[in-house]
């Protein structure tokens, strides 16, 4: 009798590991169950009144705010499309995991979509598409996190196998910044633009798909952040002080980084919204996003914006906790996980 291969010890050992019975991870094979449960196409979204709204409801301002809000969702999400395919789909050594990052590439690209989709009806000049779809090229504020981006993809391009403490810690290091600080700070900061534009009465059809989106990448947020507590859990000492200090300079670095861009979409002047406010909201979520990595809060601040308080916010807010009805299809059942966004 040939001897049976032995299945990787931990999430990060080199290899790929096939075999899904008995299930190692059986959480991650849940998410992607979850995950295919809440399936919706750009095709739902009805952007018929919003196109009213930029022409007459709205300030130059205000105009200023949702072209550039729409030229960085231009390249967002292929950017983590990207850091999915490159670097982190061959290095989480297990089945189920790879089941979900499988699942999230076709979210990804389903919200590339819906972003195109987006500057079309948004944006029907040809020459001012072409601008804001090179805007990570032409516009500062958006080249800047692009090279916050691309300085974290980069800098595991050429790992082919994690063999060492330092190159698995350089591995979390990609994917916290992917999840915490560009799921969790940059989306995060641009959902707030689109529910600041809801709350008043502007740009529904943006809003009801920003919705989705909101539950895909809290979805794609809770994976991450479950691989760095497995990694953390199967191996401790990867989480020593220096990676702790990294953590947390790239969490100042993404905040620099996206105040830096607040201050190009305000310039106009947006009547309720500020610097000052959003740079205290950026920092509200970077606090829960270290709680999440199990480090202390560092900035102390609460959300400034009772707009996020409204009833379907708050559905987005509690999407795993409870059933949802209006966004489901397939199997039926409980959505819970154990993390709240």
């Amino acid at each position: 009798m040939s001897a049976q291969p032995l299945r990787n010890a931990h999430i990060l050992d080199p290899g790929f590991e096939l075999t899904l019975r008995p299930m190692r991870y059986p959480g991650f094979y849940e998410m992607y169950r979850n995950a295919i449960k809440n399936t919706w196409t750009v095709e739902e979204v009805d952007f018929s009144m919003d196109t009213a709204d930029l022409s007459s409801k709205m300030s130059a301002a205000d105009r200023h705010l949702i072209h550039r809000l729409v030229a960085f969702f231009a390249t967002g999400d292929a950017i983590v499309s990207n850091n999915l395919v490159l670097n982190l789909y061959q290095h989480i050594n297990s089945p189920e995991a790879r089941m979900y990052l499988s699942r999230q590439l076709y979210e990804e690209a389903l919200h590339v979509q819906f972003y195109l989709t987006l500057l079309d009806t948004y944006i029907p000049d040809p020459a001012e598409r072409n601008k804001a779809f090179a805007a990570i090229e032409n516009i500062p504020s958006i080249r800047a996190k692009g090279e916050f981006c691309f300085k974290w993809i980069d800098s595991i391009q050429n790992l082919q196998r994690l063999e060492t403490r330092e190159q698995r810690r350089q591995f979390l290091l990609n994917l916290i910044c992917f999840a915490a600080c560009i799921e969790g700070l940059f989306f995060y900061a641009a959902f707030a633009y689109v529910y600041y534009l809801r709350s008043r009465g502007l740009l529904h059809g943006l809003a009801a798909g920003t919705n989705w989106v909101f539950r895909d990448e809290s979805g794609h947020m809770a994976f991450a952040f479950d691989v760095v507590r497995t990694v953390r859990e199967q191996e401790p000492e990867l989480f020593d002080d220096a990676m702790r200090a990294q953590v947390e300079q790239m969490m100042e670095d993404a905040i620099a980084c996206e105040a830096l861009f607040a201050e190009d979409v305000l310039s106009g002047g947006v009547v309720g919204l500020s610097v000052k406010d959003m740079r205290q909201y950026l920092e509200y979520c970077a606090d829960q996003r270290l709680a999440q990595l199990d480090m202390p809060k560092k900035y102390g601040a609460k959300n400034p914006f009772d707009f996020m308080d409204l009833q379907d916010v708050q559905e987005v807010t509690n999407f795993f906790e409870r059933r949802v009805s209006a966004y489901q299809v397939g199997v039926q059942g409980e959505v819970a996980f154990d993390m709240a966004f």
